[in-house]
């Protein structure tokens, strides 16, 4: 693998039916259906103990539901071995924790390749693609650094350099701001949501904090386990029949892979009045000035 290639991946819609999650006798997660398009960007929230992050752990394969099938693409995550799920995870998924996760032994482009080293790319070509990638996020030159010469902002961007590096179609983010300020939280928003439009990637983020979610072209809140508002509901509940149908295509937001119509339904739980039917209810237009964070479009939270 000598030739790195930094181009926008082809992004995959995941797809679950029925999911259930039990730990021991208590059941957190309960029928779940739910459908992302390739290329949505989608947030989570819910109260603590809701389910949310137990189901971000479900979508991307890190546990198994006791009930219910998911797919990433047209491959069947839930039925997969957990060798099989590592290697799709290392492969097609990306990260960005709360904490980040870094190792502080090492530098900041050493963090970043890490991913790349272990899937097999040689050294040379895993270290000019991390250094790529810290200057498209602002930290240009600063890669023979450590961790702890950096903001809590700019370790979150490493790690969300580090999520990019293996060109995942699909970025799971569990509250990646948590531990930061509000203003810094907002700025990593910016430069997570803008980052995952320029690589092509879907992006799943879990958080309780609505301002968080506003940056993301859709939410659902989950309560006790099940799916209790989504702003963004489709027309039609999808089977596993119209997941086969949609796998692998890439469909604009907002548009319902089980009836190819955009599926704006108006007054909401969550956020009220959409645009009319065809819109996207979020904004387009980058927010105005400089950013520190590299030079690529910015995104603008959703009204």
């Amino acid at each position: 693998m000598n030739n790195r290639n930094l181009s926008p991946v082809n992004a995959q819609p995941i797809f679950a039916e029925n999911v259930d999650k039990f730990y021991g006798q208590m059941q957190v997660l309960r029928s779940i259906t739910l459908e992302i398009p390739a290329g949505q960007r989608l947030a989570i929230m819910g109260p603590s103990a809701s389910g949310k992050s137990t189901l971000l752990h479900c979508l991307s394969g890190i546990l198994l539901p006791e009930g219910g099938r998911i797919f990433l693409g047209k491959q069947e995550v839930s039925n997969l071995s957990d060798r099989q799920r590592s290697l799709l995870r290392m492969k097609q998924i990306g990260f960005v924790f709360q904490d980040g996760q870094l190792l502080p032994e090492l530098s900041l482009e050493e963090n970043v390749a890490l991913p790349a080293l272990l899937a097999g790319e040689n050294r040379e070509s895993a270290y000019r693609a991390a250094n790529e990638l810290l200057g498209q996020l602002g930290l240009g030159g600063l890669g023979t650094r450590r961790l702890g010469t950096l903001s809590g902002g700019q370790a979150q961007r490493v790690a969300l350099a580090r999520a990019l590096i293996c060109r995942p179609a699909v970025i799971f983010a569990d509250e990646p701001t948590g531990a930061l300020d509000q203003a810094t939280g907002q700025e990593v928003m910016q430069v997570l949501t803008s980052m995952a439009r320029l690589h092509g990637t879907t992006l799943v983020v879990v958080t309780h904090d609505s301002a968080v979610a506003a940056w993301c072209d859709r939410v659902i809140e989950i309560r006790d386990g099940m799916i209790h508002a989504d702003s963004n509901r489709p027309q039609a509940r999808p089977t596993a029949e119209a997941h086969e149908a949609f796998a692998g295509q890439t469909l604009p937001v907002g548009q319902s892979p089980t009836t190819g119509q955009p599926n704006f339904t108006g007054q909401t739980p969550l956020s009220g009045q959409y645009p009319p039917a065809g819109q996207a209810p979020w904004a387009q237009t980058p927010m105005p000035g400089a950013h520190p964070a590299g030079n690529f479009p910015l995104e603008a939270p959703r009204a």
